[in-house]
């Protein structure tokens, strides 16, 4: 476990100022670039625009709801629904202060760990998380693109630098959707392989892979994520089809929810044309904030809001209003409170345990 400490002793409370000072640094040059007297005039702030409001938040319950709800499954009760919650806070908070492509799994391992699961049941849990998390993805995006107009999915009208994109921007938003599609179900095939299949042949495949000359440096990450999946297996594997039926639910609940935010946002001010075109883009939204460098996808997380989502917006003072009630509800709260309750829990849980 000394490499998961050691990740979640080099994460700290002070980090929460990189990530607002990035987004809202962002969100001020949009204030800058669309700000007009007259527009903001013409918003109207109703009792309905609360009800909306309060749904959204909603949406946010029921996103950490599902999340609390797939762990204490996939614990099989070890897990006390307190406990639950506590992971998942923790996880969130990490996931805050850490580049969207690491997001808080990295140490997700070590918070179950430290509410008293073994470390293999634990890592087991963690990678079941992670299979479950991008085979929703799998099965929606495909399902979405179907539904809706391929064009207007990946149409792009950027407020932030006043023009349209043209083809060439379209088709790098195409490209960049299929890659990580394709990325995406690489992983899902790999871990279904060696979760519920082969196991044992996993392992064998990634030392194999891992000793090519480039990839040598990870190679021994490698032989322990397969040592894991091996544990994983022994975990998962002859669960029964109604055990992962409702783990998947919860994921889907969860997921769904996340994206909801943002449709009832919107409700607020004025009416959505095109529900579902709004929920698809913010699928492939995300695709995009996994391989941000920055804390939770800060700054980038602002822009691609405001243009890929910003036609969407009949008023152009409101998109970055908008941009920051979407922060404000999905992601500054995590930062705020883990500033707060991470050092108490870290104080807890290693400090008395080292005294």
């Amino acid at each position: 476990m000394q490499n998961y400490d050691k990740i979640l002793r080099r994460i700290k409370p002070r980090q929460i100022v990189l990530p607002i000072v990035i987004g809202f640094a962002v969100v001020l040059y949009l204030f800058w670039n669309d700000f007009s007297h007259q527009s903001f005039s013409d918003i109207q702030f109703t009792r309905y625009a609360v009800v909306w409001l309060a749904v959204a938040c909603f949406m946010m319950f029921l996103r950490d709801f599902g999340y609390v709800l797939r762990l204490r499954i996939l614990s099989e009760g070890s897990l006390t629904w307190v406990q639950c919650i506590r992971i998942i806070f923790l996880w969130e908070f990490t996931s805050a202060v850490t580049p969207a492509a690491v997001g808080g799994t990295s140490v997700a391992v070590l918070f179950i760990y430290k509410e008293g699961i073994p470390l293999g049941k634990g890592t087991a849990m963690v990678l079941a998380t992670a299979f479950l998390d991008e085979l929703y993805f799998l099965i929606m995006f495909p399902a979405i693109v179907l539904s809706v107009s391929f064009s207007e999915l990946f149409s792009v009208n950027s407020q932030l630098l006043g023009t349209t994109a043209d083809a060439s921007i379209v088709s790098k938003l195409v490209y960049f959707a299929i890659i990580g599609y394709v990325l995406k179900a690489i992983f899902v095939c790999f871990v279904f392989y060696g979760l519920f299949i082969n196991p044992r042949g996993f392992k064998r495949l990634l030392g194999h892979l891992f000793s090519i000359k480039f990839l040598k440096r990870w190679r021994k990450s490698a032989i322990r994520t397969g040592s894991d999946m091996m544990i994983a297996s022994a975990e998962y594997k002859r669960k029964s089809l109604w055990f992962w039926l409702r783990a998947f639910a919860s994921t889907a609940i969860s997921w769904t929810a996340r994206y909801w935010v943002v449709n009832f946002l919107f409700l607020a001010f004025f009416v959505v044309p095109d529900h579902l075109l709004l929920f698809a883009r913010q699928l492939v939204m995300w695709i995009m904030m996994l391989v941000m460098p920055t804390p939770g996808g800060s700054g980038f997380a602002e822009i691609i809001f405001s243009d890929y989502l910003g036609e969407f917006i009949p008023v152009v003072a409101l998109i970055p209003v908008l941009t920051v009630l979407w922060r404000l509800i999905t992601y500054y709260p995590y930062l705020f409170a883990g500033a707060i309750y991470v050092p108490i829990w870290i104080k807890k849980r290693f400090l008395a345990h080292e005294k």
